[in-house]
């Protein structure tokens, strides 16, 4: 009876040392300035190879063509409204 008595004890206190574990992760992930890294680290990606850090020009073109664009689009809107 005493050894499984140990035993369970021995049990739950494992088991709080995997539930104390999962909390404090979950807490690290949910941090904000954990999230705010994960993002930056995708939007980074976007537009330089994290594994060589070369620039990626094809996505970087993309996005300076659609700010352009938008750019001109106000401007034509802007002169016809007025």
């Amino acid at each position: 009876m005493t050894q499984d008595m140990s035993a369970l004890e021995r049990e739950i206190e494992e088991t709080r040392q995997r539930l104390a574990s999962t909390i404090d992760q979950l807490a690290h992930r949910a941090h904000p300035k954990t999230i705010v890294g994960r993002q930056v680290t995708t939007v980074k990606s976007s537009f330089v190879d994290l594994d060589t850090g070369a620039p990626r020009t094809d996505n970087i073109l993309k996005v300076a063509g659609a700010v352009v664009g938008v750019v001109v689009l106000f401007a034509i809107v802007r002169r016809v409204a007025s």
